[in-house]
């Protein structure tokens, strides 16, 4: 794979995981009664749902950041994968399998954004500082 098609991609999927967690962690601020009704009745506490709002606008804004801020898109991804698998889990024990099926999709868009974020920038970013000696 070229490096247009890798960053056609990247950027395709990028920008849906966005939308996708721009519009939640929206909702989420503004007291949206669908997504806030859902989350409690998975579980969670109100001021939970204010802090997954604030941490999604802040990954997404990070991740439309191009070419800059790299190991926290590390940072944000993973708190995606979290994010999507918590989500998972929680929608499969409380309302069932088919409850599931936007955390599935949400989860091939981002492994397909995160392999080609690392395939158009390699670990090399991510250099380990030498150990102090005494």
């Amino acid at each position: 794979m070229n490096t247009k098609t890798a960053t056609i991609i990247y950027w395709s999927a990028t920008i849906f995981m966005s939308l996708w967690f721009g519009a939640s962690g929206f909702f989420e601020l503004t007291g949206n009664p669908i997504v806030w009704g859902i989350t409690q009745q998975l579980g969670y506490p109100p001021h939970f749902i204010y802090i997954l709002g604030v941490f999604k606008i802040a990954g997404v804004i990070t991740l439309l950041i191009p070419h800059k801020f790299l190991r926290l898109k590390e940072w944000v991804f993973a708190g995606m994968f979290f994010d999507i698998t918590f989500a998972f889990f929680s929608k499969i024990s409380v309302l069932g399998f088919p409850a599931t099926v936007d955390a599935i999709i949400a989860f091939t868009v981002l492994s397909a954004a995160y392999l080609m974020f690392r395939r158009l920038y390699p670990a090399n970013y991510a250099t380990v500082a030498p150990a102090m000696v005494s």
